[in-house]
């Protein structure tokens, strides 16, 4: 990012086609900007525009309900304190600081405050409590910032549950939303609150108090180095032994400034419903807001989940002006059902990701809101980005858009090792792989590692399938990794299948996604059952709430079958099998695995 003061707003960039993104790459990418932390880059935005507002939440999800607003000089006062009393707390580089929060605008601070200190490790609040501990223990915690107990959420029950199983934990630091309330509804959180014993050794301190005795510049100089690993994400998150995606500075500034240069700028706001602990909120929205200095809303603690955020959409969007809102099919197919009674020309762009959006729900909302929609690809192991459909030029419904600048795209033909068979023609179908500033150096175990670069250049294969068209469009296909995405969540098929076979009457499981207007894929699953087996389907539904952790990998739908198709090695127990992926599906798209309980 330049640190020049005004550089950055100066050098626009205009991307309609192949030849626009060429153009741009004619300059290499360490000349257009310097690599070096997301502290420095918000400090020059903080010089460049101290006054301009930056970040907003609101606890209630109204269009009249209070706010808090922080200017960008105040934004980096608070990430200051925030980042002096991790240190303070004996972080440094390479010790972790992982946050398991809602949106709030504490959360931002820990994500900030924590990549400045040392290593942030965003945590999925929704997440069973063995699950959290299981991400904790892999990244090494040593300070976990978390809610204190509030009404309604078990939160702090789950964080100090799995800090017990985790003694690398030194402090928990609680985050208390009842700030941003008033009496009497303070005083109701005060004897409503429920109560938490604790049973670890890590000491528990509030986030308030700690940051108000910190000074409000930095007691320590920050590594700006762009290859330093600064976070840490985890991938799925439903299992005990997730995959944890290391992410460099460089690769955080890159997600900022390319939106920055080519779509958003200072007058812009963004309103991001989307939880901070997802790579899409924490990078190309927050990023990007820092980058230009931009604004972005955090509305409620749970987003589009929270109270009266889907009925009160339009409303916030004409309270604070919104230039930009970002979505997931789901919360557009459900915004859809809301009449549009408020002035929302503001509105410029709706960034929609996650999962893909149906055509005639795309017609449909963009008839009725007048907003265009850019449709785009990315994934945790790339820091985000990867393409976008082009704001300037054709926008082709169902693909994901033209790779970002100076992110290459290739549709490659690979050997299980990573060897590169072959490049293949336009629209021939292969293993998306990619090489950008935004890819990763690799998951923190090692052995996760093993083919997942390929070729000497190390382009990243994404596992998933697609192909590029004549004019440089990515459309993907299908999806090699076979995971399930509904409404936003990934959910991986081994997880609902392994479930399934832990019932002593299942044999065997195969689970799928099949098509939903409403969630973009649900999660179903096939059974079979043994020869003497007693259990109904109501059995199975209730076996299937229970074992399995997650909400969201519920399946929608069981069914059981004579017998699943298996190949010869599945018979033997080995998950190796072929299931369609949908019935009655047009995609054809085919799993490759099924569990079978030994």
């Amino acid at each position: 990012m330049a640190h020049d003061g005004g550089s950055a707003m100066q050098d626009r960039w205009y991307l309609s086609n192949m030849a626009d993104k060429r153009k741009i790459e004619e300059i290499p990418a360490e000349e257009r900007w310097e690599s070096g932390s997301v502290h420095t880059m918000l400090a020059a935005t903080a010089a460049r525009h101290p006054d301009r507002p930056a970040l907003s939440f609101q606890l209630k999800g109204g269009p009249k309900d209070a706010a808090e607003t922080l200017s960008y000089r105040e934004l980096l006062a608070e990430v200051n304190r925030t980042a002096n009393l991790l240190r303070h707390l004996g972080v440094g580089d390479t010790d972790t600081i992982a946050y398991v929060m809602p949106n709030a605008n504490e959360t931002v601070l820990a994500l900030l405050g924590g990549m400045a200190a040392g290593r942030v490790c965003p945590v999925n609040p929704l997440l069973e409590q063995g699950q959290i501990a299981g991400i904790l223990r892999e990244t090494g915690a040593k300070i976990v910032v978390t809610l204190r107990p509030f009404p309604k959420t078990d939160i702090a029950q789950k964080v100090h549950g799995a800090v017990r199983e985790v003694p690398s934990v030194t402090h928990v630091i609680e985050v208390d939303l009842k700030r941003y309330l008033k009496p009497p509804l303070s005083w109701i959180v005060s004897l409503a609150r429920p109560k938490v014993e604790i049973r670890h050794n890590a000491d528990v301190l509030d986030f308030e108090d700690g940051r108000r005795r910190e000074s409000s510049t930095l007691d320590f100089a920050v590594n700006d180095d762009p290859a330093r690993i600064a976070a840490t994400f985890h991938t799925g998150g439903t299992t005990g032994n997730p995959k944890i995606a290391r992410h460099h500075q460089g690769g955080m500034i890159y997600n900022g400034v390319v939106p920055s240069r080519g779509l958003i700028d200072e007058t812009d706001v963004l309103l991001c419903p989307l939880p901070m602990f997802h790579v899409l909120a924490a990078y190309p929205v927050l990023m990007s807001t820092l980058a230009a200095g931009a604004h972005v809303v955090l509305p409620t603690p749970a987003g589009f989940r929270g109270d009266g955020v889907m009925d009160n959409f339009w409303a916030l969007v004409e309270r604070w002006g919104v230039s930009f809102m970002v979505m997931v099919p789901t919360a557009a197919s459900a915004l859809m059902q809301r009449k549009i009674e408020h002035d929302v020309s503001s509105l410029k762009y709706a960034l929609c990701g996650s999962a893909p959006l149906p055509q005639e729900l795309f017609r449909r909302f963009e008839e009725r809101t007048g907003v265009k929609i850019l449709e785009g690809y990315g994934m945790t192991e790339a820091t985000c980005l990867v393409s976008i459909n082009p704001p300037h030029g054709e926008r082709k419904i169902g693909s994901v858009g033209l790779p970002i600048p100076y992110t290459d795209v290739k549709i490659l033909d690979c050997g299980p090792d990573g060897d590169i068979k072959r490049e293949c023609g336009v629209d021939e179908v292969g293993e998306i792989c990619i090489r950008s500033p935004g890819v990763f150096p690799g998951y923190a175990e090692e052995a996760k590692n093993r083919h997942l670069f390929a070729g000497p250049d190390r382009y990243l294969r994404t596992g998933d399938l697609g192909r590029i068209d004549e004019d440089g469009y990515v459309w993907i296909t299908g999806r090699a990794k076979d995971l399930i995405i509904r409404g936003g969540h990934n959910i991986d098929p081994a997880v609902i299948e392994e479930a399934m076979c832990l019932h002593p009457d299942v044999t065997f499981a195969g689970a799928i996604g099949q098509p939903d207007a409403h969630s973009g894929e649900v999660p179903a699953v096939y059974v079979e059952l043994a020869d003497d087996a007693t259990v109904d389907h109501d059995g199975l539904m209730a076996h299937a709430r229970e074992a399995i952790a997650e909400k969201a990998a519920v399946p929608k739908y069981i069914e059981v079958m004579s017998e699943l198709p298996k190949t010869a090695s599945a018979r033997s127990s080995s998950p190796i099998s072929a299931v369609p992926r949908s019935r009655g599906s047009t995609r054809g798209r085919w799993r490759r695995r099924v569990s079978a309980r030994a």
